[in-house]
């Protein structure tokens, strides 16, 4: 178990770095996508399932596809995109740097006792259902509301008033009506009517 954990953590680092050092955007895109599914792996080994594939649903099947067919429908000029990157690099050390230190004096002076979080025997998806439906009730309906609004307004959207000009489909009036061929006796010496 401790091979898998530090198999797919050192493979989602290196993949991280991937992301931040590839030249070609889709390539860096790629890579984003192979962290993502590192991540999950991680999520899977610790026992919080539900989190591993709401990341795969959500981080890979939206956001990185979305990603992907974003940059690769881009004209982008890499030459340009990389001319002001070792203008940059020192600062941005500096400040990796300095978020690593923050990052390890937080965890060194952290009182979380990491045996009780381990020790924890609650199915992950009961325990965050328990959350948003006690704790996080108004949050949750707030943000299902939301996408409530969010919904109805794309819907309002694409519905457009009738306009004049604009041929429209009338599929009841189309199936209502009856049959457009129609034999007529006409009289002698006389056209034909249209009504």
């Amino acid at each position: 178990m401790t091979f898998f954990f530090y198999f797919f953590a050192i493979l989602s680092i290196l993949s991280a770095v991937c992301v931040i050092s590839a030249r070609n955007p889709v390539h860096a895109v790629l890579f984003l996508i192979f962290t993502f599914v590192n991540s999950a792996a991680l999520f899977i080994l610790l026992g919080a399932e539900f989190i591993a594939m709401m990341v795969l649903i959500v981080y890979i099947g939206a956001v990185a596809v979305l990603f992907l067919f974003v940059v690769m429908m881009l004209d982008i000029d890499y030459i340009r995109l990389h001319q002001g990157f070792a203008k940059h690099l020192t600062v941005g050390s500096i400040l990796c740097v300095v978020f690593f230190l923050i990052i390890s004096f937080v965890i060194r002076s952290s009182a979380l006792n990491i045996s009780n979080v381990i020790n924890y025997n609650a199915n992950n998806v009961k325990a965050i259902g328990n959350l948003l439906y006690t704790d996080y009730m108004y949050a949750f309906h707030l943000s299902g509301i939301l996408l409530l609004v969010a919904i109805v307004g794309a819907i309002a959207l694409t519905l457009q008033d009738k306009k004049k000009g604009i041929k429209r489909q009338n599929v009841i009036k189309q199936l209502t009506q009856s049959s457009s061929v129609k034999l007529v006796k006409a009289k002698f010496g006389k056209g034909v009517e249209w009504k």
